[in-house]
């Protein structure tokens, strides 16, 4: 007989895998992620991809920002979530991210007015973008900089709308009192400053590596 933490351990493999699982990748998906894979960008999961596609389409989402483009995966679920005159707003240092996002939004038949793609340093860039404009702001980029994607990506929020951090559960390093270095303690600074903060709503979600949302409610 398993364990309790044995049990649970297994149960959580398996709940990963049937959320996963349960809207499976179609071709133009799977092309964006052999192509992440090849520039060396890990795109984050189904379960997580499909989180961020369902809360776009709740806020009924028109103006999106998202830091980190990578291979395109990420927007191209943000995209098919918003609505059909929604812009993506995508920020990354890489051109060459920037260049195989923009192949996998057309593949998937998105015209060049749904995205406008940013080359820079999106804690130069966000800062010039309007504040209050936007319905959601997804951030998967140098975990280092949570912090600082929080003060300016809460400040772009309309009210009602959702801010999400992903992979903050770092596969366990949040919650172990042994890690210490900075990319540990700013996720702990950021899942404390979202928790703490009166104008929002937030919540932590098991999927993805940990999706970190909230709702902008003032």
């Amino acid at each position: 007989m398993s364990s309790g933490t044995e049990a649970a351990a297994e149960t959580g493999a398996v709940g990963a895998e049937q959320v996963d699982g349960y809207l499976p990748d179609d071709d133009v998906l799977t092309a964006a992620r052999l192509r992440g894979a090849d520039l060396g960008c890990a795109p984050l999961a189904p379960g997580a991809g499909t989180t961020l596609r369902f809360l776009a389409a709740t806020v009924a989402a028109r103006a999106v920002v998202e830091v980190g483009t990578g291979s395109g995966v990420s927007g191209l679920y943000l995209l098919r979530g918003m609505a059909a005159d929604g812009v993506l707003t995508s920020i990354d240092v890489e051109p060459e991210y920037q260049r195989a996002a923009r192949k996998t939004f057309l593949e998937a038949g998105y015209p060049p007015g749904r995205m406008r793609l940013i080359v820079g340093r999106a804690l130069d860039v966000l800062p010039r973008l309007t504040p209050g404009g936007y319905d959601l702001v997804f951030v998967d980029a140098a975990r280092i900089e949570y912090p600082g994607y929080y003060e300016q990506g809460v400040a772009l929020l309309r009210r009602g709308g959702v801010i999400v951090f992903h992979q903050v559960l770092a596969g366990g390093r949040l919650t172990d009192p042994a890690r210490r270095d900075p990319e540990t303690m700013a996720l702990r600074e950021v899942a404390r400053a979202v928790r703490e903060d009166d104008r929002l709503v937030p919540a932590l979600l098991p999927v993805g590596g940990g999706l970190l949302v909230a709702t902008a409610c003032s």
